[in-house]
């Protein structure tokens, strides 16, 4: 493959963001710090495109400590503007009342509370500040919906929608990201032990290959493209009907 240019694509990042941010005629950004490399990634570039109108905000949700460990490092490594928001007590009370009505969900409907929950908190700091909320999705994670719609899928800006995931690493490196949080098992942190690739079912690796060349074992391949089309309503408009078809 093409050797990249990790400090062009730095520079084009920032600019993208400085651009975008700017014709909204707001002044800085909102990240969700997770400890993962995406993240960590994210309010980097952000940081360089607007020194202090940065918000990095740690949200642990009965998250592992490592992740908040991982999380209170980056910012303290490059001295983000940050705070800590704990959701767990949110959730919990949260969670309690919908099953009093009667209806139990399962783990996964139960899990993305978490997300949604997050989403909130981040337009509440966005809007308070007059900032935009910056999403951590990159390319392979929107490749098959691997996100939670209007979660962390809701966002105003995705500045790593292009890259796949080992693009990310490449560029985390470029940016100083320690390795701890480069080299950890990806996970979206939505139940113990859970990690990304265990839940999809393929390795990045794979579905890195897969995007950038078509190439894949058949099974991998069929895999990649169910789970694409099971999520293609997360990356597109909310479906509205035409008038000529209900007049």
């Amino acid at each position: 493959m093409e050797k990249i240019d990790y400090a062009k694509v730095e520079t084009n990042l920032v600019k993208w963001l400085q651009n975008k941010v700017n014709n909204a005629g707001l002044k800085g950004v909102v990240v969700g710090l997770s400890g993962g490399i995406d993240s960590a990634v994210t309010v980097r570039l952000a940081q360089k495109a607007f020194d202090d109108n940065v918000l990095g905000v740690i949200m642990p949700c009965h998250s592992k400590t490592q992740d908040e460990e991982d999380a209170q490092m980056l910012v303290e490594k490059f001295s983000i503007k940050h705070l800590k928001y704990d959701l767990s007590d949110v959730f919990d009370h949260f969670l309690d009342g919908l099953k009093r009505t009667g209806i139990e969900g399962d783990k996964l409907s139960e899990a993305n509370i978490k997300p949604r929950l997050r989403m909130a908190a981040l337009y509440y700091y966005a809007s308070a500040l007059n900032y935009l909320v910056v999403g951590t999705d990159n390319k392979s994670e929107l490749k098959i919906g691997y996100f939670t719609k209007y979660g962390d899928g809701g966002i105003d800006l995705a500045p790593l929608g292009a890259l796949v995931k080992h693009e990310v690493k490449g560029l985390a490196q470029r940016l100083d990201i320690p390795e701890r949080i480069i080299n950890k098992k990806p996970s979206a942190g939505l139940w113990s032990d859970q990690t990304d690739e265990s839940e999809m079912g393929f390795s990045y690796q794979e579905l890195d290959h897969y995007i950038l060349t078509g190439e894949a074992d058949e099974e991998i391949k069929e895999k990649i493209e169910k789970l694409a089309a099971k999520n293609r309503h997360k990356l597109e408009p909310i479906p509205i009907p035409k008038r000529e078809d209900i007049f």
